[in-house]
Parts: C-alpha cells; sequence; structure tokens
C-alpha cells in the first residue's frame, strides 16, 4: 500500500487497509481499490451530515477525520443512499456499485467481529446489484491462428511469444507482466502470481516453451535495470514491460490481422484460451478453473454457456433446417372448419 495514501486516511481506515494487505494477503491493487470505495462513502457520509466544509468541492473534503462516533451512526439507508448516489451522480454501472458494495460489507463486518467496534453491523443484509450475465467474446480458431501470423516487426520473438503465452496458456494481463524466467522450471511448469497473491502453477505446451526458447535468444540482458533483471518480458527501455505496453501490442498485431475495432483486448485473449481449451480441447471443466486461476467454479461455467449457445447454433446452420413441410390448403381449411 502506497504511503501517501495511508497518510491520508482515517485511523481506522489506514488500520483496516493494513490488515488487508499483511493479514487477509489482498494484492496491493486490491487493497487501494478498498480504500478509493471507502474514502468515498465517507465524503458522501460528511457531506449528508452537514460535516464538510460550506462550498468545498467533493473530491477535497478531508476524511482523515472519520472517528468511532460516525461509524458507529451509520445505517443502511445511508448505505443504500450512498449506493444511489454512485448509480445516479457518478454513472456508476452495476459492477462497479457490485464492487463498492462488497468494500462497504467487508469494513463493517471488520468492524463488528474483528475489532469489536459496532455491536451490529449495518452492512450484514446489504443486497449486491443484480449484474447481466453476458457470454464472453472470444475469437475463434481461425482467427486466433491469424493474429498469430500477423506478428512481425523488430521485436517480432517477444510479441509472437506474449500473444502466444495469452492464447495458449489464458493468463491474465497482469500476470503476463509480472512473469520472471525463473518462473520457468525444466520440466515446462510455470508459476503464476494471480488475483490476491495466490500462486498457481500451469505447463507450458510446445508452442509456448519454443516461444520462450526464440524469445530467450534475443532478449536484452546488459543494460536492464537490477530490479527487472529476472522480468521475462522487457520492453524497448529495457524495463519490465508494463500493463499498457502490452495492450498497445496486441492492439497492434489485432488490427494488423483485420481484427480491429470488434471489441477484442488482451482480456478477450483469456477467454479465447479457455473457449479453445473447453470446446476443442476438451478440457474439464473443473481442470480448466485451476488452469484460469478462478476461485469459485460458478466463474468458470460460463464457458459452458458458450458451448451451449454454439451447439444451438449448429442446429440451426443445417442446410436443411430452412425445408419445412408442404401444407395442404384443402385439409388446413378442412381443419379449420372443424375447429
Amino acid at each position: 500500500m502506497k504511503r501517501e495514501v495511508l497518510n491520508s486516511s482515517a485511523p481506522i481506515l489506514r488500520d483496516y487497509l493494513v490488515y488487508c494487505e499483511t493479514i487477509k494477503n489482498k494484492s496491493s491493487k486490491t487493497v487501494e481499490q478498498y480504500h478509493f470505495d471507502l474514502t468515498l462513502f465517507f465524503k458522501f457520509l460528511k457531506l449528508q451530515r452537514g460535516l464538510s466544509p460550506d462550498g468545498i468541492d467533493f473530491s477535497d473534503i478531508p476524511v482523515d477525520d472519520i472517528d468511532e462516533d460516525i461509524l458507529k451512526s451509520v445505517t443502511m439507508t445511508d448505505l443504500y443512499s450512498f449506493i444511489v448516489y454512485c448509480k445516479n451522480e457518478r454513472s456508476n454501472g452495476a459492477a462497479a456499485r457490485a464492487r463498492k458494495v462488497s468494500s462497504l460489507r467487508m469494513f463493517f463486518k471488520y468492524l463488528t467481529n474483528n475489532i469489536h467496534l459496532l455491536k451490529v453491523n449495518p452492512a450484514a443484509e446489504l443486497d449486491t446489484p443484480k449484474l447481466k450475465k453476458s457470454l464472453p467474446v472470444h475469437l475463434s480458431l481461425e482467427q486466433s491462428i491469424d493474429l498469430l501470423k500477423s506478428v512481425d516487426g523488430p521485436n517480432k520473438e517477444r510479441d509472437f511469444c506474449i500473444l502466444t503465452l495469452f492464447l495458449n496458456c489464458g493468463m491474465r494481463l497482469s500476470e503476463l507482466c509480472s512473469l520472471n524466467y525463473t518462473d520457468i522450471h525444466e520440466d515446462g511448469s510455470l508459476k503464476i502470481l494471480g488475483k490476491g497473491n495466490k500462486e498457481r502453477i500451469i505447463y507450458l505446451n510446445d508452442a509456448c516453451i519454443m516461444a520462450v526458447a526464440e524469445y530467450m535468444k534475443v532478449r536484452p540482458v546488459d543494460g536492464v535495470a537490477s530490479k527487472d533483471k529476472f522480468a521475462l518480458f522487457l520492453s524497448a527501455r529495457k524495463q519490465r514491460i508494463s500493463n499498457k505496453t502490452v495492450q498497445h501490442i496486441v492492439y497492434t498485431f489485432l488490427d494488423k490481422a483485420g481484427l480491429g475495432g470488434q471489441g477484442f483486448s488482451t482480456h478477450k485473449l483469456r477467454h479465447t484460451a479457455a473457449t479453445l481449451m473447453y470446446q476443442q480441447g476438451g478440457v474439464d471443466i473443473r481442470v480448466l478453473k485451476d488452469v484460469l486461476g478462478h476461485e469459485n467454479l460458478g466463474t468458470t461455467q460460463i464457458y459452458t454457456h458458450v458451448a451451449n449457445r454454439q451447439v444451438a447454433e449448429a442446429f440451426s446452420k443445417n442446410p436443411l433446417a430452412g425445408v419445412k413441410p408442404s401444407i395442404n390448403k384443402n385439409n388446413s381449411k378442412k381443419d379449420e372448419e372443424d375447429s
């Protein structure tokens, strides 16, 4: 957690954020999201209670003075009013509001169960906004091959390796950027640091092993900063490659392959890997859960819905689907009279 973030927070919020990072082992990014959501709620609360200075901009409302008395006064109505504010005034979609509900629940659970500041948890029955379940967008097998074939340029070995790992392993963007070449072992296993600092082991197939080997032949060695000397992927500045740079690489070759403007992205390459493994590779859904690093099987089961939809489409595309039974007009008229 960044020091400046902690310094600008109320003491009780600082304690909670440290608890999340050290005891609950949440990632720094997740803790920063908690900080943002809870700070926003505190500002809203002070504004609602008339505790903010007159004429001050909402973003400038200080929250370092949030104390026990204010927290003990929070009601379910305050919480729902905040969620309504996020929807109407901040244009937060259902997913963004759901994250804020989760942040509030966890914080007030901590106040109630861990440090016993509250006798009753006001967020215990706080409902999560209903999220629309949409099927994941993914490339077809042919489109994936076209994407790989489109790679060229001065960094073609690196860029081909990046795309190969995305399409074969289903990594998240942050996971790929954090890879070290020392994480790859002789048996082809690769250690990945996923969401919430959870580690998992995957196994590179022949395409990945070859792509990594070809890239390592040209990967810079001299001039690499000591903090990045083990980073698998390096930028032109010989630093660990950033999320933004990888996104630019993916969009560049999507465009080159004629796949730009279709909603594809780095995360859609993860969906592509999962979909191809499940549909064409016959990978069991429980195994796919571990491959992707999902905490719950329900998250992975969306790929079964993709398969069901495509099965239905396959039947509709049968060339005989348009051949319908002829209707005898005389019989039809007689049926009408009988009815």
